[in-house]
């Protein structure tokens, strides 16, 4: 395998290579005369345990009724939104996750895994159907209790209510413990009043707000008897059954934003309006109605985080949406890839195929594999998630477990996903900017991805001291012998740095050839060392370089990690992208098709070299690999991008999209009819005899 990834050095001859021009690669595995993948299978793999719910919602999707219209007016988008729900609730697309005596199936993957398929449909109808039923219904269903079920969910399952969900503030977005809308309740009659008390505490970018909620669930301040309870939610009506705002309510609409306008997003503010009691979603704090305030969890950190813990779905659909996007813009630019000829020779040869080109097939193949990693983790992640939220380990530990992961792998699908997106775009040059090829769109509705749900890098610096919690666990109650070795290692730069890693990185010359030594170096076991390492390290420096906080001030401390506050991020995505890989290397190990098996650990090595050369200084710097090692790892990943070209067309057929899912003219095969088209022109020209002479070709007489 090592051989054969690796090109001749021989001089490029007529038959493989045009003068000046770019090799003409094998087009697929028939050509390269290699094991092709079993698409089918792959394709399986990528849509993973929830495979079933996924192809029904993409039959669904079929159906013109879901999709987006480029162009349409904000205010004929968000109609045409608002009505898909209806289609949704007519499909049984609404009731997945919710309790069979509502009518729904109690399956908290598949509803999931069915939400995340909307996005190939139109990004406002997905997120739409999220705010209803995934935080307007869930916050109902995770934080209330049978009684609020009973009252609430047959609505919210069907859309006869509609409803927002009102948690982030104008001052205060991913700072929810910080929120200044309160709920201070009133024995004398049993309500709570809800109150915005200042202009920074209007609930903000609330879908459902602007036009269509008739309720919000409304996260505030509970007070009672003197006292501040920490943020609890409510069940606040907002409108009357014509659309009118009740008293004490406030609404403005957002506007125009970025992408997304299918949504009516909005803000609300509440002058003094008062629920009853009941209306207080009670599961994890209670109300008399003297008063008394109870919980089953005393600690009041514990019980916010647990309730923003109830609410983690939406980081969980957000990772597998923004994958699923991502997969669909690498669809189109590798597909027109495969068909676009740009360039010949200059001495009369054919136009070359996008994806011959060096360049082309580095901009996008790496991504390609990125992609991939970021479906198997996903479908981790959608099972961890089943899992708690079906009680079947539903445990501290779980959640908790559940929460690090969702918070670190939604960032990095979320960025990825942009970045992929414009790089798609770019790569099918005009055609690209076009509406109608889906990237501009799928750019526009997907950026507030990033910010969904949590900031990217505020949920990464929560990933970041787990894991620094994680690690000072491993020194609890250690003796004087094991902390002065560690701290020695550490002194020495060379925790988590073991000598046989170094050994092999700075024997490079000795292999002789530069290509063969990175084949025998960085195989799984060399990248997971690599990868793994990176973050280890890293955890290791900044818990060295926080652990005088503990003798210092209040401020001095919060100072101290500020200033270290990048490198804990940074720590996290590391930890991230290893999970990533780990998924990805997992996957491949469970196929039993040996063709299959051979392109994908290919795929899986590329995503792993890429990960290697993006953070290649980091890595030259600790001494981890050696300059010569270094460098070699850019040119192999040229190689393993020339060895996957010719299967890169089965790769993307392998997501399984139908043309209806694509709705791309330059990914629909008309590219190709344009260019079979010219050519058929040109040969018979010059068959006619008729051709005119080339310029060039006079001054060389």
């Amino acid at each position: 395998m090592a051989d054969a990834a690796v090109r001749t050095k021989k001089p490029a001859t007529s038959k493989r290579t045009p003068a000046g021009g770019a090799p003409t690669a094998a087009h697929s595995a028939a050509e390269a005369s290699e094991p092709r993948i079993d698409v089918a299978s792959v394709t399986d793999l990528l849509l993973g345990t929830w495979a079933q719910t996924r192809r029904d919602a993409r039959e669904m999707i079929k159906d013109s009724a879901f999709w987006r219209i480029d162009g349409q007016p904000m205010s004929d988008h968000r109609e045409r939104v608002l009505s898909q729900l209806h289609l949704l609730v007519e499909h049984g697309g609404s009731s997945r996750a919710f309790p069979k005596e509502y009518g729904g199936l109690e399956d908290n993957g598949a509803n999931l895994a069915g939400f995340e398929e909307l996005v190939l449909a139109d990004p406002s109808l997905q997120i739409k159907s999220g705010v209803q039923w995934g935080l307007f219904g869930s916050a109902i269903y995770q934080l209330g209790t049978k009684k609020h079920w009973d009252a609430w969910l047959p609505g919210v399952i069907d859309v006869s209510l509609p409803g927002a969900f009102a948690m982030t503030e104008t001052g205060h977005g991913s700072d929810v413990a910080a929120i200044g809308t309160t709920a201070t309740y009133d024995p004398e009659t049993e309500e709570f009043e809800i109150h915005t008390p200042f202009r920074g505490a209007y609930k903000d970018y609330l879908g459902n707000a602007a036009l269509h909620g008739r309720a919000a669930t409304v996260f505030a301040q509970l007070i009672t008897n003197g006292v501040n309870y920490g943020v609890h939610c409510f069940f606040v009506p907002i409108r009357d059954d014509a659309g009118d705002m009740l008293p004490g309510i406030k609404s403005e609409d957002d506007g125009v934003k970025g992408g997304l306008n299918g949504i009516d997003n909005g803000r609300l503010a509440f002058d003094q309006v008062r629920v009853p009691r009941f209306n207080l979603l009670d599961r994890y704090g209670q109300v008399a109605p003297d008063g008394t305030y109870t919980s089953d969890i005393p600690s009041p950190g514990r019980r916010f985080f647990t309730m923003l813990g109830a609410l983690v779905q939406g980081r969980v659909s957000l990772d597998g949406a923004a994958t699923v996007g991502t997969a669909l813009a690498l669809h189109i630019a590798l597909t027109y890839a495969n068909q676009r000829r740009q360039f010949d020779s200059g001495t009369g040869t054919e136009e070359v195929v996008l994806l011959d080109y060096g360049k082309h097939q580095r901009r996008l193949l790496p991504l390609l594999a990125q992609n991939y990693a970021q479906f198997f983790a996903h479908d981790e992640l959608l099972k961890k998630f089943d899992g708690v939220f079906s009680g079947r380990t539903d445990t501290p530990d779980e959640r908790e477990d559940l929460e690090t992961l969702a918070a670190a792998l939604k960032p990095l699908s979320t960025w990825n996903a942009l970045a992929t997106i414009q790089e798609a775009r770019e790569a099918c040059g005009g055609a690209g900017f076009l509406a109608e090829n889906r990237f501009v769109g799928l750019h526009q509705d997907l950026d507030v991805y990033v910010t969904f749900e949590g900031d990217n890098n505020v949920l990464l610096q929560l990933v970041g001291k787990r894991l620094l919690s994680d690690f000072a666990k491993q020194f609890k109650g250690a003796d004087a012998a094991k902390l002065a070795r560690y701290a020695v290692g550490q002194t020495a730069g060379k925790v988590f740095h073991g000598a046989g890693l170094r050994q092999l990185g700075q024997a490079v010359a000795d292999f002789g050839s530069t290509a063969r030594s990175v084949e025998l170096g960085l195989r799984e076991e060399q990248q997971h060392e690599l990868l793994a390492g990176r973050v280890q390290q890293m955890v290791a420096d900044l818990a060295a370089a926080l652990r005088p906080a503990s003798k210092l001030s209040q401020a001095e401390a919060a100072e101290l990690f500020n200033v270290h506050q990048a490198e804990l991020i940074e720590a996290a995505r590391a930890h991230a992208e290893l999970l990533q890989w780990e998924a990805f290397t997992d996957g491949v190990n469970r196929i039993a098709d040996e063709g299959t098996k051979r392109v994908l650990t290919w795929l899986r090595d590329l995503f792993g070299l890429h990960l290697i050369e993006k953070h290649l200084a980091w890595y030259l710097i600790n001494g981890r690999l050696s300059t010569q090692r270094a460098a070699s790892v850019s040119r192999y990943i040229d190689r393993l991008s020339a060895r996957l070209r010719p299967h890169a067309q089965d790769l993307v057929d392998a997501y399984g999209f139908e043309p209806e899912h694509v709705r791309a003219p330059i990914a629909s095969g008309a590219e190709q009819q344009r260019q079979d088209e010219a050519r058929e022109y040109y040969r018979g020209l010059k068959a006619s005899g008729e051709m005119p002479l080339s310029e060039k070709s006079l001054k060389k007489k």
